[in-house]
């Protein structure tokens, strides 16, 4: 394994600090909450080793948002990150092939990266709404192609498949013998028809989702992986069992009482959400130097710059944090050029996102 650093996070607001960002417009959750908001308290438990597939009444309750899922299809891990990560080092080597949608959150390529394995990157295109191309995934199969890794609602841009589109991967996932590895983090925060969990469609499906994003409380550490492959259910296990033995107690017990009341919870959240994208919606619409493809599930955006190929987007970049106090990911995080950045409306107040949209316009002119 040779690893690097991911850029995503050497320049997080986290490493910067949050009390130089007035406007932080790059996160890609909800607000993060207390436990007190959310009607979650700890209970006085014993702290001794979890299970190590995780904590059974948990599973119970995400295998039952589907139906053909039972709890030994879950299998609770250190956030979405840790699931990507198992998934990762127990299919691929340096002999194995890579299909990765990109652009795509940076775990989903970062380790397969350090892992040494061959990588072919399907990358979307703005002009085509980024639209996932499931002719150009199929053509891009090798007989040692071990999966095909996307994200659904897509980050950064919001995006997300159809049913068919679904269907037509996971054909392709069967026909080849490999695997369709979804990242589902955001799929309770669609904002039309939600799909089903790949895991639940086919054996040669792999879901992962955690509660960081959609729920707000990634400090808990706790996602999980959903496969029908009993076989390959072990070896994730196995791999759980060396690098952690099993999960938090603590935080398994956080995370069993948010998902006791996750319709309720997400009853509320998804109207706020629907109404941030609408507040982005309406910046987009009267802000000539700016254009995006309007998300449909998550809280991310992925808008790009209308500017003269001279622009100096380094400078526009830091005028904004250090003038005007306003912070996004910028294109680069993502491999992506520079005049694209991603926005994250769900994570400031209402009143702090209006603030950071009106000095990225301020910025602009500025610096146009």
């Amino acid at each position: 394994m040779h690893y690097a650093r991911m850029t995503i996070e050497k320049e997080s607001p986290e490493e910067y600090g949050y009390d130089l960002i007035q406007y932080n417009l790059s996160e890609s959750s909800i607000a993060d909450q207390k436990l007190s908001d959310i009607g979650v308290s700890v209970p006085d438990l014993t702290l001794l080793y979890g299970e190590h597939r995780g904590d059974a009444a948990l599973r119970a309750c995400i295998a039952a948002q589907d139906s053909g899922l039972t709890p030994d299809n879950v299998l609770m891990t250190a956030g979405a990150a840790g699931a990507l990560f198992i998934v990762s080092t127990t299919l691929l080597s340096e002999r194995d092939h890579l299909i990765v949608v990109r652009p795509n959150y940076a775990t989903n390529i970062e380790t397969p990266r350090a892992i040494g394995c061959e990588i072919t990157y399907i990358d979307l295109d703005f002009e085509s709404g980024f639209a996932l191309d499931s002719a150009k995934i199929a053509e891009a199969v090798k007989p040692n192609t071990r999966y095909i890794s996307v994200t659904c609602p897509h980050n950064p841009t919001g995006t997300t498949m159809s049913r068919e589109q679904l269907d037509q991967l996971i054909g392709i996932a069967e026909a080849n013998d490999c695997y369709l590895l979804v990242d589902e983090t955001y799929r309770d925060l669609s904002y039309g028809h939600k799909l089903p969990a790949a895991a639940s469609l086919s054996r040669k499906a792999i879901s992962v989702a955690s509660l960081s994003k959609a729920f707000g409380i990634p400090g808990i550490r706790v996602g999980w992986i959903v496969t029908g492959d009993t076989d390959l259910y072990e070896r994730f296990l196995a791999a759980k069992e060396q690098i952690g033995i099993c999960g938090s107690v603590l935080d398994e017990a956080v995370a069993l009482q948010m998902l006791q009341q996750r319709d309720q919870f997400l009853a509320k959240m998804l109207p706020v959400m629907a109404q941030r994208l609408n507040i982005v919606q309406q910046w987009i619409d009267s802000e000539p130097m700016v254009e995006w493809v309007r998300p449909s599930g998550g809280v991310v955006g992925f808008p790009r710059l209308i500017v003269p190929d001279a622009f100096d987007a380094d400078a526009f970049y830091d005028q904004l944090l250090t003038r005007y106090g306003t912070y996004v990911g910028a294109g680069h995080w993502f491999e992506m050029p520079k005049t694209y950045f991603r926005i994250g409306f769900g994570w400031p107040a209402e009143d702090a996102l209006r603030s950071g949209l009106e000095a990225i316009s301020r910025c602009l002119k500025a610096s146009g």
